[in-house]
């Protein structure tokens, strides 16, 4: 193998950091080429870096271009879908409350609103500003110590999106394929239902695992079976099943009453040989936090302990070992 040329190993030696992570110089008639590793670096520090890189060796006498071949792993991240089989039972709340309990135990935790039709969590999250796109790829925005990317931060508040299924998954690419960084564990908000986007994720993104969200009543859990029975025919573990809206206590007497049922999906998960990995109260808190855009697992309260214990039973699943 050839050495690097030193008249561009000396411009780079200027450029902090380029060194350490440049090889192959070679300098050809005018053409001077190499190779620039960005592990690890973000959409704009990669284009920063490349930029700086360029400008050193333009500057060096005889070069009148230069080839940069960028290289990076590809980060593993682990995929977590969450989905229900109908809307109305709380899902994005879940979702988004569990990405943020993931990351409050010490993961580096993404959160994509895959509801292209109905997207909620730029209010739960309270983050709608509207993400920048460095080359080919979105920027995620921040939000609660989690990145987060929603079709309802790229359109005006309001907007019908009368899309076709193949504008749909489309949205979907652009949002998982963004720059993810080194996220660890994606929480993909899926719609309702078993359509387009479910299929999609499945068959291009291979989600390591699937959480069933539903409320105690039957009409629901009949919905949700068919979500599980998706992800059972599509090969997508199943690590649980979570009963939201289970229990509403009193504000003013503390008494415990069970508007839509008690231990139906505690039920359901014995008999569909599911994880049951837990119960969320009916709360006006978690209502109001939603609304608020403050998620309740980014709190102390009783809330944010339900959802620390469904994360940490996920996190001893196989897929997060």
């Amino acid at each position: 193998m050839a050495p690097d040329h030193p008249l561009l190993s000396a411009a780079l030696e200027r450029v902090p950091g380029a060194a350490a992570r440049a090889s192959a110089l070679r300098l050809r008639e005018d053409v001077a080429s190499l190779v620039l590793d960005v592990g690890g670096l973000s959409a704009a520090e990669r284009a920063a870096l490349e930029a700086a890189v360029r400008a050193a060796l333009l500057g060096v006498a005889g070069v009148g271009e230069v080839r940069i071949a960028a290289t990076a792993e590809k980060a593993a991240r682990t995929i977590l879908a969450v989905g229900s089989g109908k809307g109305g039972v709380g899902k994005s709340t879940v979702a988004a409350n569990l990405a943020v309990a993931l990351a409050r135990a010490g993961r580096r935790v993404g959160l994509v609103d895959a509801d292209i039709y109905g997207p909620s969590q730029p209010r739960i999250m309270g983050s709608h500003d509207r993400p920048e796109a460095v080359g080919k790829q979105i920027v995620p925005t921040q939000a609660h110590g989690i990145k987060m990317l929603s079709i309802g931060q790229l359109v005006e508040p309001g907007r019908a999106l009368a899309w076709r299924g193949p504008m749909a998954t489309s949205a979907l690419g652009q949002l998982l394929d963004a720059d993810w960084g080194d996220t660890e564990i994606l929480v993909v908000d899926l719609p309702p239902g078993t359509g387009d986007v479910q299929l999609s994720l499945i068959q291009k993104w291979k989600p390591a695992g699937a959480v069933i969200v539903s409320t105690p009543q039957d009409l629901a859990l009949i919905d949700a079976t068919r979500a599980i029975d998706l992800f059972r025919k599509t090969g997508v573990p199943l690590l649980g099943l979570v009963e939201n809206m289970s229990g509403y206590a009193c504000p003013h007497c503390g008494e415990i009453s069970d508007p839509f049922g008690a231990g139906g999906a505690e039920a359901a998960a014995k008999v569909l040989d599911i994880p049951f990995l837990g119960r969320i109260p009916l709360a006006l808190a978690i209502r109001r936090d939603s609304d608020a855009g403050v998620p309740p697992a980014a709190g102390d309260g009783e809330e944010a302990a339900a959802f620390r214990a469904i994360a940490e039973r996920l996190l001893g699943s196989p897929c997060f070992g």
